[in-house]
């Protein structure tokens, strides 16, 4: 009788009760957010946001290059989002800055250096900072997991990051957002305080990325260090223009006079057509994933090259002119994509992440969890069409900070053939 009254008995006034305590209780709790998708972040777009950043006291600058706004109107501002990692569903702090034109910038160049402030006191070793174009016409709008990589740019918080007192600037006074250096261009060191003194090294670049079924344990082991192919002599003057020899993965090393600690910047100076191609050599290495080494030497020794390599598209293709036309457009602009977005010590299609992307396609999700890790989804990359996922561990280190390894795996070895039969004897390709 008494289990009876307790949980038969309640009448509406209870359950009136009881909705009004969970409604209340589910107002004060915190709106959790979306998990981001990155995959935006590796799609091809015409205006890359890259922001980079400088120690200055207290505080860290955030720079960009942006195209000049047209007179009179607003100022561009900049939402700066703090996490505690990539897939946090809260966000530690949230500001929005007013990015001005930075001091001495050309105010009538047609792409200006803007730059905008944070605390350092906001900022942790290990924490994300999300950096966006703030629009207000949006801000009413529900957060959406997909990334634009246009408008948003991640930096994950390495120590090394929060205490870089330097930016490096191109020869035409712009910040030099990128990792590489196109051959006869200069660079120059933009100092917070007093000016250092900056050597270099240069060291051999990175090998081929391996296909992803290959054994680890069946391969020699890298070698620990890297031999250095040249060196500066003496350290570059103060303030002059740095023109690197030749092509190569160098060491920018900045600091050390005053007791000021030495920091080191990786560069790859690439050939000037990067992240594009227009010589025979710069097309044919690319196919590296699609063809044997006796194939690549044959189009490298053909007579007419660039008449070779149109052959074996055209080949690929089944004789259509047309797909063999696409076919030509989609691999390349592939090369190129993974060239802007995962170049680091060795070109960007060179990488891990680049061998999946040139021959699969850009994935369709891409997680990036707390671990640090990063896993890629595709929705029909299996041979049966099915969902296949990759997962890439980082492996930073000082010359590779941006390094990621594919975990290989045995299974993955008839996915492969397949995606590269696909380009080799079928008229389109994924």
């Amino acid at each position: 009788m008494k289990r009876k009254a307790i949980y038969d008995g309640t009448g509406p006034g209870f359950w009136a009760a009881l909705l009004l305590a969970g409604l209340t209780s589910l107002a004060a709790s915190p709106h959790w957010l979306a998990t981001p998708d990155f995959a935006g972040l590796y799609r091809p777009v015409p205006d890359r946001l890259r922001p980079i950043v400088r120690r200055e006291g207290d505080s860290l600058r955030i720079f960009l290059n942006r195209p000049a706004p047209a007179p009179g109107s607003a100022a561009t501002m900049l939402r700066l989002t703090g996490w505690a990692t990539y897939e946090a569903k809260q966000p530690l702090w949230q500001e929005v800055r007013a990015a001005r034109p930075y001091p001495g910038s050309n105010p009538a160049a047609p792409v200006q250096v803007l730059t905008a402030a944070v605390s350092a006191a906001r900022l942790t070793a290990g924490a994300v900072l999300q950096v966006s174009l703030d629009k207000p016409s949006l801000t009413n709008q529900p957060p959406s997991p997909d990334q634009d990589a246009a408008t948003t740019a991640w930096l994950r918080l390495t120590p090394e990051l929060l205490s870089r007192p330097f930016v490096l600037l191109d020869s035409t006074g712009l910040v030099l957002d990128r990792p590489y250096l196109n051959a006869g261009e200069g660079v120059a060191v933009a100092t917070y305080g007093p000016v250092q003194p900056v050597r270099w090294r240069r060291y051999p670049t990175g090998t081929p990325a391996l296909p992803p079924f290959t054994d680890p344990r069946s391969q020699a082991a890298a070698p620990r260090t890297l031999g250095i192919i040249d060196s500066s002599a003496a350290p570059v003057p103060a303030g002059s223009l740095l023109r690197l020899p030749s092509q190569g993965l160098y060491a920018l090393k900045v600091g050390g006079a005053g007791g000021e600690p030495r920091h080191t910047v990786p560069l790859l100076v690439v050939p000037a057509s990067f992240p594009g191609q227009s010589t025979a050599p710069e097309v044919i290495e690319p196919l590296l994933y699609l063809t044997t080494a006796a194939e690549r030497q044959a189009l490298l020794k053909a007579a007419d090259p660039k008449r070779a390599i149109d052959r074996f598209w055209l080949d690929a293709a089944g004789g259509d002119q047309v797909r063999g036309r696409e076919m030509i457009r989609r691999y390349y602009s592939r090369v190129t994509t993974a060239n802007e977005v995962f170049t680091g010590h060795k070109a960007g299609w060179l990488t891990d992440r680049g061998l999946l992307y040139v021959v699969l396609g850009p994935p369709q999700s891409v997680r990036r969890l707390p671990s640090g890790e990063e896993r890629w989804h595709y929705d029909q990359a299996g041979r049966q069409g099915e969902a296949v996922a990759f997962t890439f561990r980082p492996r930073p280190s000082t010359l590779a900070p941006d390094n990621y390894e594919l975990v290989r795996r045995p299974e993955y070895e008839m996915l492969w053939y397949a995606a590269v039969e696909q380009w080799r004897t079928r008229t389109t390709a994924r």
